[in-house]
């Protein structure tokens, strides 16, 4: 059996590329398609979708909004939250007032020079401590008592864990000295004193702290052993007497 080819080899490849470029164009065309599926969903998506759920949010917003403010109290509400948050920072840096028996215990003199006092103010702004008392024993005890207040020392570790050691008290200063009678009727001096404290004193951060006043006496962190008649009332005026 005999073939004879008639197509010539150009046409061939003619007849080839047509083929090609038809399957080229298909696919393009295809993808131009789904491309531009993706692009009307997107568009769908963005300008019909989202603006229906963001009116939906911003609906559940103003509903759940408007419960809030209508809540009783709302202000008093938030205010104690607010607070609570706050407690335990507060704690940590609350001031240790009872460290202030003991200092009272080693600045009160002894007999004859006692101290007794009818009023006491600490001041945790001006960092001051201001005493309203009596002494039986006149200038000489209110004399005493300052120097004694001077000297004293407040010894401490820090919170880097070294041992400190400085001055307890600054600006001591005496006014509203009289004389009066106590509540047993004898004459005692009437005086207030006021000093500045170091900030050392109350501070959380001071640990093993002890007041001392060298020659004199010492007090670790303790109101115990603070003797109850250092507090008495005011005494009273003496009649025709200044």
């Amino acid at each position: 059996m005999i073939e004879i080819n008639l197509v010539p080899d150009i046409k061939k490849e003619f007849i080839k590329a047509q083929k090609v470029r038809a399957t080229v164009v298909t696919f393009s065309i295809m993808i131009c398609v789904i491309s531009a599926s993706i692009v009307a969903l997107l568009a769908i998506y963005i300008f019909a979708v989202q603006a229906v759920r963001g009116g939906l949010v911003d609906s559940a917003i103003n509903t759940e909004s408007n419960k809030l403010i209508a809540t009783p109290d709302l202000s008093k509400t938030v205010t104690i939250q607010n607070q609570l948050t706050k407690i335990s920072n507060l704690n940590a840096n609350k001031n240790i007032s009872s460290r202030l028996f003991d200092v009272l215990r080693v600045i009160i003199p002894p007999a004859p020079n006692n101290i007794q006092i009818s009023n006491l103010l600490v001041d945790t702004d001006l960092r001051t401590i201001t005493i309203d008392g009596q002494a039986a024993n006149s200038y000489a005890a209110l004399e005493v008592f300052k120097k004694t207040i001077n000297g004293a020392i407040l010894k401490f570790t820090d919170p880097d864990n070294v041992k400190q050691e400085i001055v307890l008290a600054s600006n001591i200063s005496t006014a509203n000295t009289s004389y009066g009678e106590d509540a047993s009727g004898k004459k005692v001096l009437r005086f207030t004193i006021s000093f500045e404290y170091v900030d050392q004193l109350f501070s959380p951060s001071s640990k093993d702290v002890l007041v001392s006043v060298p020659n004199i006496g010492n007090v670790t962190d303790s109101y115990l052993g603070v003797p109850q008649s250092i507090f008495v009332n005011p005494a009273k005026d003496i009649e025709g007497d200044q």
